[in-house]
């Protein structure tokens, strides 16, 4: 090995790399340092000539004992264990000419060395990784400074990093020791750590709780859960700090097994096992698991907080908890949630609706947006939001019945054409509960034709039409009906039309009967006003009067009293006429909406499908039958005198006193059979036949 040194450091470079590799900084060095012990000093250079370009391949180094800490026997294996200030080297670090080192204050193990002379031997002989060589000061002894590391990983992994930490904590029973430990020691390299438990201590939860409901104990637990071991810090990093997790008793710990822990993951995450002491009682540290998700999504989130409010009405509590309980997801979609009415600022009456009123407001907090695991809470967004505020007359004791119509209809809220409903709050004067809704700007698209009429393309008429349609089709695939579709329930949002009062189509506390027919009386199919069962048919009718209002710009009937003998009028074959020429395809397809015959009105999704050509056409280079007929509608309307006059603001008609656009309970006796006009199928564009024209 002399003659070796002695090639190796002519002019301070290796012969073997032809350049300072490590073993000339290892051979600098030599004069820095000694064990005291010949072989041992030789055995170590050694390991450090050979390194050359490989610092790891069996380096060794003498480490003074005092660069260790926390040194304590571990006496069921007949060694040490330590924390090691330094750390091992790993590379020469030109800038400040001294070694770079990695895993500051790591965990190693110290073991006696027996026999310096035969040191090689009891090197080869050890399966951990050999990091050095110390001496305790006072017995004298030398001892081998090894890194554990798992012989199923080759490395080390999870499982050494729990292991070396098992003279750190115990509960005070061996067999729950054992379960905890034995789930540590499987670990491995699972990252995130998973399946794994720890002794946690009772003062690591804090805000502990009986639920007297389930019997258990809620909590939150400080430090959060295991995530990865941080090289860095030398510790075990964590995440959901502050997280909620439930109390169990253990009744028995003999009976903690794998068997056990496996039934318990069926239903929870098991993170733990604690022990009250006041009671001596142990307890299993658990949280909610979603059985769909098998894991803790945001149906778990919103679970754990249902103790923390309420509405005060049992129903509504369990409506806005199964919305919660229902969203999966990453991101919050389709969940409700309870909002004190103090959290809104800036209310303004805006308008009266058929079953309360209508008023804007400012939300506060604004939406929930997804789960904060940092925080340990809803993230939100668009705070200070406008939104609409829209009371339910008479819902102090609401009924189940409405409740439940109400949830079936909000699982509709994902599609952007239905109106995002938030919520639900409670007006602390009247005690009326309030539905919290998306706030559309330019209000009702009956609002919105009123003075945009003027404006509007006939692009832009397509393009509302077919959001209403799209969102009705949604609904219908949904196998839902509306029931109470008009231009006073769809909303002008800043791009698109979108649907409102889903389901809503009865006073909150109304008890239902057959023969109830809530709604706007233009807008009802005429076997409804008969007393017959609605069916989809009957929002295809609602959805023909609100084309000929957006292609017209007139509500229905708006110079008729709204009473007995209109309806009688409309099961007889009356239907709105248009005063002004509008393309053929168009009343067509109006026509086939307005059928007498339910089985005659088109699809949802076959108008849809119509819309969409349309849309497309217009903007095709390529003259179409549509471009065509909309040119010649615009030329004919545009060299004869428009009955209804316009101003800069918008269109100007008179209303009829008797003509009601709120929905309003609406019970006739003895209507007539409904029927076409004799000359319904005839081409023409002002859909009314001239014999059913006359007064009404």
């Amino acid at each position: 090995m002399d003659t070796l040194l002695k090639k190796l450091t002519p002019n301070k470079k290796c012969v073997k790399c032809k350049f300072k590799c490590n073993s000339i900084y290892f051979q600098q060095n030599f004069k820095n340092w000694t064990s005291g012990n010949e072989y041992i000093d030789k055995f170590i250079q050694d390991s450090q000539v050979l390194s050359h370009k490989n610092y790891r391949s069996n380096l060794l180094e003498w480490i003074p004992y005092d660069r260790f800490h926390n040194i304590r026997y571990i006496e069921n294996i007949g060694v040490y264990k330590a924390n090691w200030i330094d750390g091992y080297i790993h590379y020469w670090d030109y800038v400040t000419k001294d070694w770079r080192r990695f895993d500051q204050n790591m965990f190693v193990t110290l073991k006696l060395l027996n026999e310096p002379k035969i040191i090689a031997l009891e090197f080869k002989n050890e399966i951990n990784i050999p990091c050095g060589i110390t001496q305790n000061p006072q017995t004298k002894d030398y001892m081998m400074v090894l890194r554990d590391k798992c012989k199923q990983c080759i490395c080390k992994c999870n499982s050494i990093y729990f292991k070396q930490n098992f003279g750190n904590w115990t509960s005070g029973n061996d067999d729950i020791d054992e379960f905890i430990q034995n789930t540590q020691l499987l670990a491995h390299k699972k990252l995130p750590v998973s399946d794994v438990l720890e002794w946690i201590p009772y003062n690591r939860l804090n805000n502990i709780k009986y639920i007297e409901r389930n019997g258990l104990y809620n909590a939150n637990l400080i430090d959060g859960c295991i995530c990865k071991w941080s090289v860095l810090y030398q510790n075990w990093e964590r995440e959901n700090q502050n997280m909620l997790v439930t109390l169990k008793y253990l009744n028995n710990p003999i009976n903690v097994t794998e068997e056990f822990m496996n039934e318990i993951k069926i239903d929870y995450e098991f993170y733990g096992i604690t022990q009250d002491p006041q009671t001596k009682n142990y307890m299993i540290v658990l949280s909610d698991k979603c059985k769909k998700c098998n894991s803790k999504c945001n149906a778990i989130h919103f679970k754990q907080n249902f103790e923390s409010w309420t509405s005060g009405n049992d129903v509504i509590d369990q409506f806005i908890q199964d919305s919660q309980l229902s969203d999966h997801h990453n991101d919050v979609n389709e969940a409700l949630e309870w909002i004190n009415y103090d959290r809104f600022n800036n209310i303004e009456y805006v308008s009266k609706g058929g079953f309360g009123e209508i008023c804007k407001a400012n939300w506060i907090d604004g939406c929930i947006d997804k789960w904060d695991n940092i925080n340990q809470n809803w993230k939100r967004h668009d705070e200070n939001m406008v939104v609409a505020l829209k009371s339910l007359n008479h819902s102090k004791n609401i009924t189940l019945e409405f409740m439940n119509e109400m949830i079936l209809h909000h699982k509709l809220d994902s599609n952007y054409k239905i109106i995002k409903f938030y919520g639900i709050t409670q007006n602390p004067e009247t005690e009326n509960y309030v539905m919290v809704l998306e706030y559309a700007d330019d209000g009702s698209l009956r609002k919105y034709l009123d003075t945009n009429f003027n404006k509007l393309l006939w692009r832009n008429k397509f393009i509302y039409l077919y959001d209403i349609i799209n969102g009705l089709r949604f609904i219908h695939e949904s196998n839902l009906i509306h029931r109470n579709l008009h231009s006073g329930n769809i909303l002008k949002l800043k791009y698109n039309a979108a649907i409102t009062d889903i389901g809503l189509c009865k006073p909150a506390n109304c008890n239902v009967q057959k023969n109830n027919i809530y709604g706007v009386l233009p807008y009802i199919a005429p076997e409804i006003l008969r007393g017959q069962t609605y069916t989809q048919a009957a929002d295809i009718y609602s959805f023909g009067i609100i084309m000929y209002e957006v292609i017209s710009g007139l509500p229905p009937f708006y110079d008729l009293s709204h009473d007995e003998y209109l309806a009688i009028k409309i099961c007889q074959g009356l239907r709105p006429r248009f005063d002004i020429k509008v393309p053929q395809l168009i009343v067509d397809l109006i026509k086939s909406c307005l059928d007498a015959n339910l089985l005659m009105r088109p699809k949802a999704e076959e108008i849809r499908d119509i819309l969409y050509i349309w849309r497309c056409e217009l903007a095709s280079k390529q003259t179409t039958e549509i471009q065509k007929q909309i040119k010649e509608a615009d030329v004919t309307n545009n060299n004869s005198n428009y009955s209804i006059s316009s101003t800069c603001l918008g269109l100007s008609y008179k209303t009829h006193s008797e003509a009601i656009y709120t929905s309003r309970l609406l019970n006739f006796d003895n209507l007539p059979e409904p029927k076409n006009s004799d000359d319904f199928y005839e081409q023409n564009d002002n859909i009314i036949s001239i014999e059913s024209s006359g007064t009404v």
